[in-house]
């Protein structure tokens, strides 16, 4: 997509886009990922690849098949939702929620993770805050001997003590920009992730976004 301010609509804030990575610069960033996955983990069978949803699934998913064309080895495949566990939702002396309530989604761990290496995997990291939700939610099925964090995007403005094992892309960013994954699985288009900004400073309307139905878990600062 081309560099420059979408035009104005009425009641919506203009706002400039810029692609980050085309479908195949996506395609090859997840096989350098792929390839850093083998590498760290000297025992690929005792990995099992958890995407958080929504996005991380179709990424687990995708490493996966990356890793076995690699190793000769077929990774384990999970997904791990994390309504439950978000410290946004938690409501309080009976007041009303203070955000709009999260869409619940199946967590499927259906192995053990005792003795395994569990390698979350999330397309955008940016508080730490749904990471924070994943692990915990995680523990909830067992303990597995580590956890090891998968990212395509990091844009940075950490809120928590978390740092990414595997980053496809580090991408410096404002607090008011949105990083915004499109994958086929999930979002019906060409893979690609692009960098919104307002314009002139005013704040970028959410309304603009193509999947605004299913946004990026990881804007955890509006989400």
């Amino acid at each position: 997509m081309n560099n420059g301010s979408t035009a104005p609509r009425p009641g919506h804030v203009p706002v400039t886009r810029r692609e980050i990575l085309d479908a195949d610069a996506l395609e090859r960033t997840l096989a350098r990922l792929a390839h850093e996955l083998i590498e760290r983990n000297d025992d690929v069978a005792s990995v099992a690849l958890v995407g958080i949803h929504t996005r991380g699934v179709p990424l687990a998913r995708r490493l996966q098949e990356l890793v076995a064309e690699r190793s000769g080895v077929t990774p384990l495949l999970g997904s791990v939702d994390i309504a439950f566990h978000r410290d946004d939702v938690l409501v309080r002396a009976g007041g009303a929620p203070l955000r709009a309530q999260p869409l619940v989604r199946s967590t499927e761990l259906d192995f053990a993770l005792e003795g395994r290496t569990c390698v979350l995997v999330d397309d955008v990291l940016f508080t730490g805050r749904t990471i924070r939700a994943a692990i915990a939610a995680l523990l909830d099925y067992g303990r597995p001997a580590r956890v090891q964090l998968a990212v395509l995007v990091d844009r940075g403005h950490r809120e928590l003590p978390i740092r990414p094992d595997f980053v496809g892309k580090n991408l410096p960013t404002r607090v008011g920009e949105d990083v915004r994954v499109r994958l086929a699985e999930v979002d019906d288009v060409t893979d690609g992730v692009e960098l919104w900004g307002p314009v002139d400073g005013s704040t970028t309307d959410e309304s603009d976004e193509p999947n605004s139905n299913e946004p990026t878990l990881e804007r955890e600062a509006r989400a």
